[in-house]
């Protein structure tokens, strides 16, 4: 509704989108009076006159969505009209679960997690992992038909060595049921700790390396085993945090379906190579001092190349191509870009994120020194119990509420931040029912959902929102419900979903301050029906918020 309202003010202004914003004084603002008030010094007019000017010009009259505008301080401020609420309540609730889809069209593929399979996911990796799995539902809701990948590092050394782990100290204890993605850490981590007095190792994983990239047989099924034994774990922590993968891409289907020797002809037919024992790309010419290495002396490839391969095949199949990765990647790839640009290839579009802290340091996977995703997961949900065990449902439903709130508030935490910035993850304060937390939007709708049983309890007849004797605080709440198709369309462009998080939660802290001023259930006839049809489009677009943020929309807390 509310791209419908802004649609409606450019199209009076016959202005550029970029002159029509948010304001915390109106609905939407223009400020392009200031730009035509300086190119145009000769005539002498204030910002302000130039928007008198303009204003008096427009035929609003003739846009529905359009209620008042007023040109103040050199904006011209423009309010929703009372079609516009009505329309809106009404939108969402005949939209129900659609309410907010778009059909914007299109395909995309979000390549996300992609953590090497020498181990379990770590917390890091599970803010790739909870960014990715959030723009891919968003893209969904927008109409664009969304491929989820997991590209699968098989061929790097990190991979060799825990094969030669396994090898040597297998994949642990049956009997002790462990996680196989810990098993596998266990052994890497063994065979880092013999690498330290037996260098004899170092040689022993480049032979394997040699010996997978050409295809041996039986070294293929042992990488296989090890690699496979990692994603199961893996893949099950991911399905905890509701995140799932439409494909594992494994790198090495790249070597095996010619991809990787296409890409490295075209380098070299277009000059672009220098072989020097090993090959090399020559990025000098973009400031680059160091060469890019895709091929070792013994002829096995790096990653890069690799990669390269992999973004060929992106540009063959899809329109869109979109890459989460950390922030300790920015160099690798600005290099990967600049390549594909001078195969002719569009680069993908990167959202880098920054790591998080924790009191405990860095962590490594080699020395064993990592806090977990299971550890973390396993953590909150402990917590998360303590905190509803006193509350009076049975023990299945406090476990799935504690586990949905658990979820959430590792979910939330890790996606409100903005990527570029670090991030603490603090499980005391994600868990705070009173803060602006996961656990504050789910009370919030659980609340919606309460008043809503109460009313169908109590035989109340149909919802009726009258726009005419919506107050100030009611009508904020409609205007912040109508965003919720336009949040979605940002999200696409700018790739923040941060952006989304802040917008569930101000729906949240709105409806809760509308709650507490406004009685609903022992408010008098007509203000009981007109309210009653704020909370329903609140508990509506709520949880169709919380289902794009991967929480649980809980209608018990």
């Amino acid at each position: 509704m509310f791209r419908e309202f802004r649609k409606q003010v450019i199209e009076a202004l016959s202005c550029e989108e970029r002159f029509v914003r948010e304001s915390d004084h109106a609905d939407l603002a223009y400020t392009g009076a200031f730009k035509i008030a300086k190119e145009r010094k000769e005539e002498k007019r204030s910002p302000q006159e130039v928007a008198e000017e303009i204003l008096s010009n427009l035929a609003l009259e003739i846009y529905d969505y359009i209620g008042s505008a007023e040109a103040v301080n050199g904006y011209i401020n423009f309010n929703v009209s009372y079609e516009f609420l009505e329309d809106t309540i009404d939108l969402i609730l005949d939209e129900d679960w659609n309410y907010g889809r778009l059909k914007l069209g299109g395909e995309a593929l979000i390549e996300h997690t992609s953590a090497n399979p020498d181990g379990p996911l770590h917390i890091g990796h599970i803010r790739n992992s909870i960014i990715g799995d959030t723009l891919a539902r968003i893209f969904r809701k927008a109409g664009i038909n969304v491929t989820t990948h997991y590209y699968v590092n098989d061929m790097g050394r990190q991979v060799a060595l825990a094969v030669l782990g396994v090898r040597k100290y297998g994949l642990g204890d049956e009997k002790q049921e462990e996680k196989p993605d810990h098993a596998v850490a266990k052994a890497y981590i063994a065979i880092n700790r013999d690498l330290e007095g037996d260098l004899s190792l170092d040689a022993e994983a480049e032979r394997l390396m040699v010996e997978y990239e050409e295809g041996r047989g039986e070294v293929v099924e042992e990488f296989k085993r090890v690699v496979n034994a990692a994603l199961e774990g893996i893949t099950e922590t991911l399905q905890m945090l509701n995140v799932e993968h439409d494909d594992y891409v494994w790198e090495s289907q790249f070597i095996r379906n010619g991809y990787v020797d296409k890409v490295l002809k075209e380098l070299e037919e277009k000059g672009l190579l220098v072989k020097d024992g090993a090959w090399k790309i020559d990025l000098s010419d973009l400031g680059y001092e160091k060469e890019v290495v895709v091929r070792r002396e013994n002829g096995t490839t790096l990653y890069i190349a690799r990669d390269i391969a992999y973004h060929l095949w992106k540009n063959q199949n899809f329109e869109r191509s979109i890459n989460v990765l950390g922030s300790d990647h920015k160099l690798y790839g600005r290099q990967l870009g600049d390549i594909l640009k001078k195969l002719n290839l569009k680069p993908p579009e990167i959202v880098f994120f920054e790591f998080v802290s924790l009191p405990e340091g860095s962590m490594s996977t080699r020395r064993g020194k990592f806090i977990s995703a299971d550890e973390l997961i396993q953590k909150v949900y402990e917590e998360a119990y303590e905190i509803i065990r006193e509350r009076e449902f049975s023990e299945k439903e406090k476990k799935e509420v504690a586990k949905a709130v658990a979820v959430g508030a590792i979910r939330y935490d890790f996606i409100k931040v903005a990527p570029e910035k670090p991030m603490v993850f603090d499980w005391k304060q994600a868990l705070d029912f009173e803060r602006q937390t996961a656990s504050y939007i789910q009370y919030a709708h659980a609340r919606a959902c309460s008043i809503m049983r109460k009313a169908v309890e109590a035989g109340m007849p149909d919802l009726e929102f009258n726009p005419e004797i919506c107050d100030e605080m009611e009508r904020k709440l409609v205007v912040l419900l109508s965003k919720f198709s336009y949040i979605v369309e940002r999200i696409v462009k700018e790739l923040r979903p941060n952006v989304f998080a802040d917008y569930v939660l101000d729906i949240a802290m709105t409806f809760n301050d509308f709650y507490k001023d406004h009685p609903v259930l022992k408010a008098e006839s007509e203000y009981r029906m007109h309210r009653l049809a704020i909370v329903d489009a609140t508990r509506v677009t709520l949880r169709n918020g919380l289902e794009l943020l991967g929480i649980e929309p809980l209608e018990k807390m």
